[in-house]
């Protein structure tokens, strides 16, 4: 029986990767006989590891020794620590970004008065305060996906709600990041047509964010609608049923038009990882992202306390010396905010995290950043902040899924791409989202789930083609192709705002 395999990153690392399950006696690749049963996908020391030495993966540094691993041990939590000081470095700008070389990709998309282009075309619901959420869904759960069968000009009626609006100190962060995030949403160019729903009482004014004239430049229908004003629950939800079937019926006959890629702004997401995500899925949705960028598009990056300890990879990657230092800037209040809070930016591993194999948040980090591809950095954005700049950027949001991926697509994302080990099962509206499986087990476990598995690097593929291959896909899945995550009917509920500050 052939010796289990193992996959060492750099010729620099001190550990390697299980590419199966080990037993202890095993005698693995380079002659290492493990001393420990070590799962695939978790690390054994592959030279001898005194304690205080950093342990070495990608060629960086993901942790230290806890106490003295000698080769073929197992290196994970019981003998690892993520506290290895200071951990960042001051990296000048610009020192290893990849050359641009153009090329010509298309896609069929929905072009707008703005100037952008819509990968899908909903009605959306728009609610300010939690107080209209109840409203909201009446309206539309009148117009389920089977009503748009035989209208394909219309993908659906999706309302978002939310849990805030009221309850807001009104020049709180929260505040500006909710008004910031419904702004996008009602200006995204997935949305033919908005209805806002509104009680009428509360913090969140609808004078605040919904705009008629800027709607209107945009090509954008605005609606809105007041419950105290209209008279109540029941008077609300026909008359904003009215509105919606008027609005419906304004889309009649809209057709898809091939546009060029450089209108695609790609959200890029990771959650449930594992210790292969860094070696399969991230790095090659990074080719893809290249792609992207090459062809002129848009790809944002985001969790920036998922970039702690491999912030240095983007300093050198900053386009100027001002971009480098917002992204520190961003760093610096990640950790102030973790301090006020009794939390820490080095313990951020999630139990799932853990038994797949990933160890510490720079570990972590490392494999994150390897989906951003390998371009220039061009510039760095609020939550939610609207993003005019094409190319490869950066946009502040916590780690949680949900929340990044609702900043990301009000800030202009029309197409998301989400890797995973673990399984995760989230989608997204009004911007689809493809999900890249890292391993081939969770890829055939969840196969009705996963739209690309990336496992074939472990077997040898390029990571080069699969990257054209997700690239692919993502030109498919904007020209109307639907996601996994679509099919199941994700979407209406992972809309999650970024709420900061006191509820008062």
């Amino acid at each position: 029986m052939a010796a289990p395999r193992l996959l060492r990153m750099n010729a620099a690392d001190n550990v390697a990767l299980c590419l199966e399950d080990v037993a202890a006696g095993d005698v693995v690749d380079e002659g290492v006989q493990a001393q420990d049963d070590v799962p695939s996908g978790h690390k054994i020391a592959v030279s001898p590891i005194a304690t205080g030495q950093a342990i070495l993966k990608y060629g960086q540094i993901i942790g230290v020794a806890t106490s003295d691993i000698a080769v073929g041990r197992h290196v994970h939590v019981h003998n690892v620590s993520a506290r290895t000081g200071d951990v960042r470095r001051r990296v000048d700008p610009g020192q290893n970004a990849a050359s641009l070389h153009s090329r010509a990709a298309t896609f069929q998309g929905y072009p707008r008065a703005s100037g952008r282009v819509g990968t899908r075309n909903y009605i959306g619901i728009l609610t300010s305060v939690n107080c209209s959420a109840t409203v909201a869904r009446a309206i539309a759960e009148a117009f389920p996906a089977a009503a748009f069968e035989d209208n394909p000009s219309v993908d659906g009626v999706v309302a978002f709600t939310h849990t805030t609006g009221c309850g807001m100190t009104p020049d709180s962060d929260g505040t500006d990041n909710l008004r910031r995030t419904l702004e996008g949403y009602l200006h995204h160019p997935n949305f033919a047509a908005v209805l806002v729903v509104g009680l009428g009482c509360e913090m969140m004014q609808l004078s605040g964010f919904a705009d008629e004239e800027k709607a209107k430049r945009n090509g954008v229908e605005l609606r809105t609608l007041t419950i105290q004003d209209e008279g109540g629950t029941r008077k609300s939800v026909e008359a904003g049923r009215a509105i919606v079937r008027d609005l419906v019926q304004g889309q009649s006959g809209l057709a898809r038009q091939e546009v060029s890629a450089e209108h695609l702004t790609l959200g890029l997401q990771c959650g449930g990882s594992d210790g292969w995500s860094g070696v399969t899925a991230n790095p090659a949705l990074g080719r893809a992202v290249d792609l992207l960028v090459q062809s002129g598009g848009t790809a944002i990056l985001s969790e920036t306390p998922e970039i702690f300890g491999a912030e240095q990879l983007l300093f050198a990657r900053a386009k100027s010396e001002a971009i480098r230092d917002a992204l520190e800037a961003r760093l610096d209040w990640w950790a102030e905010y973790m301090a006020r809070n009794n939390a820490e930016l080095n313990n951020n591993p999630s139990p799932g995290n853990i038994a797949g194999g990933l160890t510490t948040i720079l570990e972590k980090s490392l494999g994150a950043v390897a989906k951003s591809g390998s371009m220039s950095l061009r510039g760095v954005f609020r939550y939610a902040e609207n993003i005019d700049q094409t190319g490869f950027v950066f946009m502040d949001s916590p780690g949680y899924d949900p929340c990044s991926a609702t900043g990301q697509m009000a800030a202009g994302a029309n197409m998301l791409a989400f890797t995973t080990g673990r399984g995760s099962v989230f989608g997204s509206k009004p911007a689809p989202c493809i999900k890249l499986a890292s391993n081939k087990a969770m890829a055939r476990r969840m196969d009705e789930d996963m739209d690309f598995d990336c496992s074939p690097v472990l077997e040898g593929a390029s990571l080069d083609d699969l990257g054209e291959q997700i690239f692919d896909l993502i030109l498919r899945t904007a020209s109307g192709e639907e996601s996994k995550s679509e099919k199941l009917g994700f979407g209406d509920l992972e809309f999650v705002p970024w709420q900061m500050g006191a509820v008062v």
